[in-house]
């Protein structure tokens, strides 16, 4: 990996967009640092509320701009959602469904359409966030006036959300590309210092079960990487033999194929899902604080990240939602229907809907065993997290930070690799 990036800094072109991404991505962290208007910035216990909830994944995703309420606290959290909606009203609305198949001017529309439906989720959201501030009592003005103050900082959060788009988007037309990907990579290893940080105060203490925290939680971490690296790699490789014919004088086909289908096909999306539906009762436990021995407050500490259900019900709905993610991203009968219209078959299986009901048969499987994978990964730093007793959201959430790393940094060495080779450099991949 090292080497590919050695040999793209020679290119003068690929420089020239690694120098511009990077200068992006400094901007944005500048971003995530400036302060908005009317909320204070010293404060430091609501970083305490974030442990648990969507809000925790959501502050390790904005590499902690959230907690801090600074410019960019959304990060790209209403582009992501807005991407995954649109993705999924292509699959049930007809004409986005055609939309998206129009070539090059239906991915602009498509791309336009994202963009308006992650202003307005900017919008909601910043709503939203505003009345968290307000409960949590951060806010500078409060009282008379106070809706002028309001249309501030909302105003304040969506343009920063939107202008994180905005950036992201700057990286994919003339940086390296994947922008929101590399926004969430330079987040993600932003957190990496308060990581270093709690290890070392762990091993500091000098005590022995802090110690072997430490210690357990570094080597878990390096085997979670190898694993993570591993899934990723690993594919299913379905066998295809295209049919020869004859055209004119030359023959035509007679070549051996592959349908790749990869382990891990969804990637952290499961997750991501995951984790927004089993923390819904913890997160609207920040906007309404249920009475200490109440029902409600029982429900809350039932579904906290420190209980055994909540790994529970992570794990399952992994799996769940890997199946739904790949059940609308790849369509076993329209690959069958390519394969026969090209001449291609599966061999020892018969064209058609033969051919449909074994990739089906395949795809299941290798669904089954990757969504297992992904909920271990996703688990065991919840027991890790239950075992510590140190409740933190950079730990519980830790193997899906770890997912996205690695899958955003093996994309990007493929994305140089392939423009490295679309110039033709000599022994690149020798």
């Amino acid at each position: 990996m090292l080497r590919t990036f050695a040999n793209a800094w020679k290119d003068k072109d690929i420089r020239g967009k690694l120098l511009f991404t990077i200068m992006i991505l400094v901007v944005y962290r500048i971003g995530a640092c400036i302060t908005v208007p009317f909320v204070a910035a010293d404060y430091i216990n609501m970083q305490m509320s974030l442990s648990d909830g969507i809000f925790g994944f959501i502050n390790i995703l904005s590499g902690g701009a959230f907690a801090q309420a600074t410019l960019f606290a959304l990060g790209v959290s209403p582009y992501i959602t807005a991407s995954i909606v649109i993705q999924l009203l292509a699959v049930a609305i007809p004409a986005l469904e055609r939309l998206s198949k129009e070539g090059e001017e239906g991915r602009k529309k498509m791309e336009q359409i994202t963009r308006v439906a992650t202003v307005l989720l900017a919008l909601i959201t910043s709503i939203g966030y505003y009345f968290v501030l307000k409960n949590s009592g951060v806010l500078t003005h409060t009282g008379k006036d106070e809706w002028f103050y309001a249309i501030v900082i909302i105003a304040c959060y969506c343009a920063g959300s939107s202008l994180v788009m905005w950036l992201a988007e700057r990286i994919n037309d003339k940086g390296i590309g994947n922008g929101i990907s590399m926004i969430l990579l330079i987040n993600i290893l932003s957190r990496g210092a308060y990581i270093v940080t709690t290890l070392y105060s762990l091993f500091a203490t000098l005590e022995l079960k802090n110690i072997i925290i430490a210690a357990v939680t570094l080597i878990g971490a390096v085997a979670m990487l190898y694993f993570i690296v591993f899934i990723s790699h690993s594919e299913r490789r379905i066998p295809v033999q295209y049919a020869k014919k004859v055209v004119g004088r030359k023959m035509y086909g007679g070549q051996n194929s592959n349908i790749p289908i990869k382990l891990n096909m969804t990637g952290v999306m499961p997750i991501i899902f995951a984790n927004a539906i089993v923390t819904i009762p913890t997160t609207l436990s920040m906007f309404i604080s249920p009475k200490e021995g109440s029902f409600w407050a029982g429900v809350v500490n039932f579904f906290a990240a420190d209980s055994w259900f909540y790994a529970v019900m992570t794990f399952v709905l992994v799996i769940v939602f890997a199946y739904f993610y790949v059940a609308i991203s790849f369509n076993p009968i329209e690959v069958a229907s390519n394969l026969q219209k090209n001449g291609g078959s599966v061999p020892g299986i018969r064209p058609g809907r033969p051919t449909s009901d074994y990739i089906s048969k395949v795809l299941s499987r290798i669904t089954l065993i990757g969504a297992l994978a992904l909920s271990i990964i996703c688990v065991l730093p919840l027991f890790a997290n239950v075992i510590s007793g140190a409740n933190m959201s950079s730990l519980a959430f830790g193997g899906s930070s770890v997912i996205i790393v690695v899958g955003v940094i093996l994309e990007l060495v493929n994305e140089i690799e392939a423009q490295m080779t679309m110039r033709h450099y000599k022994g690149f991949l020798d």
